[in-house]
């Protein structure tokens, strides 16, 4: 079997091994494949891995020893799986293997605004406390978050996840959620999508991304905010509104915004939240701890073993 990984070098830049996929067949690993590049480095490929590398309709029509795609990740919106079914070929994902390390990204966000760590260390390793009066400073507002209102939108994995380190920290918690009160944690609110960013001191998105949810953070629901309020997306990028957020960080009308994803990866250069005031930005790495890249490669042989045996797992394409 010829197997081809068209963009590896996001789950493994040189610290795992592809040994797993190598023992089933034929292996090709490429870091990046350009979309003029995929037609030839797949031709033959009975089974191709991807990442972010789209795989068109068009693609699947020429090659036809195509067999089964493998997704690496969770989202797989790069394959148009009606496509595939049409076709019989298998198109698999990586469900739930970032869990605990997205929401770990989510607090690292909350807790870099609240108490605004790497601000203060750039501060004191340029000299500021050392050339300070006073047994210590602060120039910007720290926040406790015991008692502060945590909104949840989307309660799958990662938000379940994020909402346990939520009530750990004392924070009462609040969940837009299709789940009954009734099926909610002890000492969860379920609340109104709109009620959610009217009340909650922080909000965090974790719902999937569909034509409802474009947009879900636009004008309108952040006027609705705080001005103390913060926004957390660890989702997907076109869940905010960009110019609309960075329109509400300039002008205050909320305080801050902790973003791990963008709608465009990596953005454009007139993005306007890579100025906006406290917005602060992490390179989609919320999934990438070392751990859950391991637990992402895992799945991805098992996946592949099940479909060779034909015991077919995560297949997105039924």
């Amino acid at each position: 079997m010829k197997i081809v990984v068209l963009d590896g070098y996001g789950l493994n830049p040189g610290d795992l091994s592809w040994e797993g996929m190598q023992a089933l067949g034929e292996f090709t690993v490429y870091d990046r494949t350009a979309p003029e590049e995929l037609l030839e480095r797949s031709a033959g490929a009975e089974v191709l891995i991807t990442n972010k590398t789209v795989i068109t309709t068009q693609d699947m029509a020429a090659l036809p020893t195509l067999k089964y795609i493998g997704v690496l990740a969770t989202g797989y919106n790069i394959i148009d799986v009606k496509a595939a079914r049409e076709r019989g070929i298998i198109v698999t994902n990586i469900p739930a293997y970032s869990t605990n390390s997205v929401a770990q990204m989510v607090f690292a966000h909350i807790l870099n605004i609240t108490q605004r760590v790497a601000h203060y260390a750039y501060a004191n390793r340029h000299g500021r406390w050392a050339n300070n009066p006073d047994f210590c400073y602060w120039d910007t507002n720290l926040i406790e978050l015991d008692g502060k209102k945590m909104g949840i939108i989307g309660l799958g994995n990662t938000g379940r996840a994020t909402a346990r380190i939520a009530a750990s920290m004392g924070m009462q918690v609040c969940a837009y959620t299709s789940k009954p009160q009734s099926e909610l944690p002890e000492g969860m609110q379920k609340m109104e999508l709109d009620e959610i960013f009217r009340q909650c001191d922080i909000v965090s998105l974790h719902c999937p991304l569909t034509p409802d949810t474009k947009d879900l953070v636009n004008a309108k629901r952040l006027a609705a905010m705080k001005p103390t309020a913060i926004l957390i997306n660890t989702g997907r990028g076109p869940l905010v509104n960009e110019q609309d957020l960075a329109d509400a960080l300039n002008k205050g009308v909320i305080a801050a915004a902790g973003l791990d994803v963008l709608s465009s990866e990596p953005p454009q250069y007139t993005n306007p939240l890579l100025t906006a005031k406290n917005c602060f930005i992490t390179p989609h790495i919320a999934w990438a701890t070392k751990e859950a890249r391991i637990r992402l490669m895992d799945i991805a042989v098992a996946n592949l073993r099940g479909f060779i045996s034909g015991n077919i797992v995560n297949n997105v394409a039924k």
